[in-house]
């Protein structure tokens, strides 16, 4: 089977990232990657251009990697409050998920962080403080404090003291 040589202009889990000469198959990289701009084929003019891509991801990385170190530092002293609808003896209905807390982060904080950076071993399904771990660049994770409230917990209190008062009115 032959193969041919090219430079991957964009990351294929399974095959590289960004800026790498692979071999693959010529019929992959003439009928698929090459059609679909996700690579271009290995000659001295597309060299210089691979270079310049080398540039560009070196210099992302060092964005991103900056990024994360700052995003590290402002989440750690964050608590985010998260508002949910409960029962009567505290269990949620339905759970607190990744995109809950990405959601949350944004609205109370504008900070994005995506879903998939958001790291739960199980969803969140009771009351209480909980640490959720973020992975947000390789190596870098930040521990965000969350505290799941109830909705009507106020409401909930707010009943029992009625029925307190009722009972305490009626004569005996």
């Amino acid at each position: 089977m032959a193969k041919i040589e090219v430079v991957l202009v964009k990351p294929i889990s399974g095959l590289g990232k960004e800026s790498d000469q692979v071999q693959v198959a010529a019929g992959y990289a003439r009928n698929y990657l090459i059609p679909e701009g996700f690579a271009i084929p290995v000659t001295e003019a597309n060299k210089r251009q691979l270079a310049v891509l080398k540039m560009r991801q070196i210099a992302r990385e060092s964005r991103e990697l900056n990024a994360a170190n700052e995003l590290v530092a402002s989440l750690s002293k964050l608590l985010l409050t998260l508002k949910v609808r409960t029962g009567e003896n505290g269990r949620l209905f339905g759970s607190v998920t990744a995109a809950n807390i990405s959601t949350e982060l944004k609205q109370q904080f504008d900070v994005d962080v995506a879903r998939r950076k958001i790291h739960l071993e199980n969803p969140i399904k009771k009351l209480g403080e909980y640490v959720v771990e973020l992975r947000l660049h390789g190596e870098i994770t930040a521990e965000l404090r969350v505290k799941v409230e109830s909705i009507n917990q106020a409401a909930v209190g707010e009943a029992a003291n009625t029925a307190e008062a009722s009972i305490k009115a009626k004569p005996a």
